[in-house]
C-alpha cells in the first residue's frame, strides 16, 4: 500500500503539469511590465529614448512568449486620422518614436532572463534576430526591472520597468 502511494506521488510530482508549475514559479520576468523611463547612452549623452513621456508595456507569458510595445506619448497624431494616409513626415516621426515586436524568450535555471528571438516587429530588420545576454540583460529586483540593450551599431539603451499589479 505504501509503495503504491509513493509511486502515485512520484508520478504526480513529475507530471508535465507539476514540472510546468515549477518552471513558472522560477520565472522572474513573467508578467506585465510598464516602462517608466528609457535613456539612450545612459553613461554618455543620456537622451530620452522615447521622449519625455515614454509609454510602453512588456509582457512575458508563462509559456515563454513576449510582446513589447514602446512609444513616445507625445508623438503627434496624423492630420488625416487614417493610419495608411500619413504624410512622409508623420510616418517618419511615428516610426522613429515607437517600436513594437514579439517572439519567444528563455530563462536560465534560476528563472533569470537569458535571451529572446524576435518573430515579428514594426522594424523588419529585427525579425529573426536572437538576443543573448551579450546584447540584452534584464535584472529584476522586487517589482522593478532594469533593461540594458545594445543595438548592433553600438548604441546603448537603458529602460526601467515596473511590474503591473
Amino acid at each position: 500500500m505504501h509503495i503504491h502511494s509513493a509511486l502515485l506521488g512520484l508520478l504526480i510530482a513529475f507530471s508535465p503539469v507539476a514540472v510546468s508549475a515549477q518552471t513558472a514559479s522560477a520565472n522572474k520576468v513573467a508578467g506585465t511590465w510598464r516602462m517608466i523611463s528609457a535613456q539612450i547612452d545612459p553613461e554618455g549623452r543620456n537622451l530620452p529614448a522615447y521622449g519625455q513621456r515614454p509609454n510602453g508595456l512588456l509582457v512575458f507569458t508563462p509559456d515563454m512568449h513576449f510582446v513589447e510595445v514602446l512609444t513616445d506619448a507625445d508623438t503627434p497624431r496624423f492630420a488625416s486620422s487614417v493610419r495608411g494616409e500619413g504624410t512622409d513626415a508623420e510616418n517618419r516621426q511615428a516610426m522613429a518614436r515607437s517600436i513594437g515586436f514579439f517572439g519567444t524568450y528563455t530563462v536560465d535555471e534560476n528563472g533569470e532572463f537569458s535571451g529572446n528571438r524576435v518573430e515579428g516587429a514594426t522594424f523588419p530588420n529585427w525579425i529573426g534576430g536572437t538576443r543573448t545576454r551579450d546584447e540584452l540583460t534584464l535584472t529584476v529586483v522586487g517589482d522593478r526591472m532594469t533593461e540594458h540593450f545594445q543595438r548592433p551599431e553600438g548604441t546603448r539603451i537603458m529602460i526601467e520597468w515596473e511590474r503591473v499589479k
